[in-house]
């Protein structure tokens, strides 16, 4: 499962940069080196390549939109040390049972009705049990029905519960690495980093699309951030929808106390995962309810073409559907509530234009 690696380049590219439509990886991976040059740079430089492979492959004034529920709240064994929903830690959190299905598919309608096109179910289970997957299914199965992406998170899979997730119809399943292999064991000591490469496995051979990305803002190093971002552009192929999530501090877990991570290392984080995964969807996840609208406005700028929309996520509060509304506004920003056509001839435009106006790929970023 660890992904292999490949001679550095000083254009800080793979040694190969072919990639397919499908968002399949180079032939060759990205080197830590590589990687790590791509942070090194100069702010205004990293955003001008970021933004510019952006375009390429995306609409630029586009956003996906998700909607995130909670549908089984607390009472996880497992000891993620940024989580409120632990058992192990005093959070005042209110654990509730799975919900019932005609609960998820009256929130699933109200995100559809507030512009959602994908809706994402999170349960805090370790492995759920493979009756809780049937139930999940059939949520699975009536929200598809809504006209709705649809998205789970749900812990560890085994093979057959992610083909029964699968033949539902669930389009993406969400299994954070959370960070680099090396930080792994300072936030976890419950589940294993191969534990997690193992589950995104079994969602991959079964035909859904992987959700993965991770947290900033944990007390990692630069060195942490490019740990992540190489294992997650490495898998083969990369995650289709990538989650970057500033750490929400939550009184009663162990990282309560922590300084917030500082803005421009986090829009670094957004630019160099939008240049290692050119054709992913790059997510705006937890902690933007703490950015003002000029970071987030960065965050575009360095590639995020996705956020939650909605005022809660799973158990944290989040920016509202209103202020999201004029801030879109603002910006010029269309919230994309269908998939976007990778295919389509609209993006075939978009990628000569940014050629165009870089150069014929002069500036490292150009054409892949």
């Amino acid at each position: 499962m660890t992904p292999q690696t490949a001679a550095a380049k000083t254009s800080a590219q793979p040694s190969n940069t072919q990639t397919t439509e499908s968002n399949a990886s180079p032939n060759e991976a990205w080197t830590r080196e590589q990687v790590e040059q791509l942070f090194d740079l100069p702010l205004m430089d990293l955003l001008f390549k970021a933004q510019t492979v952006h375009r390429q492959h995306h609409d630029p004034n586009s956003v996906q939109l998700s909607s995130l529920l909670s549908i089984k709240t607390g009472a996880c064994p497992e000891d993620c040390a940024y989580c409120p929903q632990s058992a192990r830690y005093k959070t005042g959190l209110k654990t509730e049972r799975l919900m019932p299905l005609d609960k998820i598919v009256e929130a699933a309608k109200v995100a559809k009705s507030n512009g959602a096109g994908r809706f994402c179910m999170g349960a805090a289970w370790r492995s759920p049990k493979d009756g809780d997957v049937e139930a999940v299914a059939e949520a699975v199965a009536a929200v598809k029905e809504l006209g709705l992406e649809t998205c789970a998170t749900l812990g560890m899979l085994t093979p057959d519960q992610a083909d029964k997730l699968q033949s539902s119809g669930l389009d993406y399943y969400n299994h954070n690495l959370d960070t680099s292999p090396e930080y792994y064991g300072e936030v976890i000591t419950t589940r294993t980093y191969e534990d997690r490469l193992e589950t995104l496995n079994n969602v991959r051979e079964s035909g859904m699309k992987v959700c993965c990305g991770g947290i900033v803002g944990m007390g990692e190093t630069q060195q942490d951030r490019v740990g992540l971002l190489t294992t997650l552009a490495n898998l083969n192929p990369a995650p289709e929808s990538v989650p970057i999530n500033n750490l929400v501090k939550i009184p009663g877990t162990p990282l309560a106390e922590l300084e917030n991570i500082d803005s421009f290392d986090f829009i670094r984080t957004i630019a160099v995962a939008r240049i290692l995964m050119p054709t992913s969807y790059v997510r705006l996840s937890a902690g933007r309810e703490e950015m003002n609208d000029e970071m987030q406005a960065m965050c575009f700028m360095a590639g995020a073409n996705s956020l939650f929309y909605g005022e809660q996520l799973l158990t944290t509060g989040n920016a509202t559907v209103n202020h999201d509304q004029h801030l879109f506004e603002r910006l010029g920003i269309n919230g994309q509530t269908k998939p976007a056509n990778q295919n389509s001839s609209t993006t075939d435009g978009l990628a000569q234009q940014a050629q165009d106006q870089c150069g014929q790929g002069g500036c490292g970023c150009g054409p892949q």
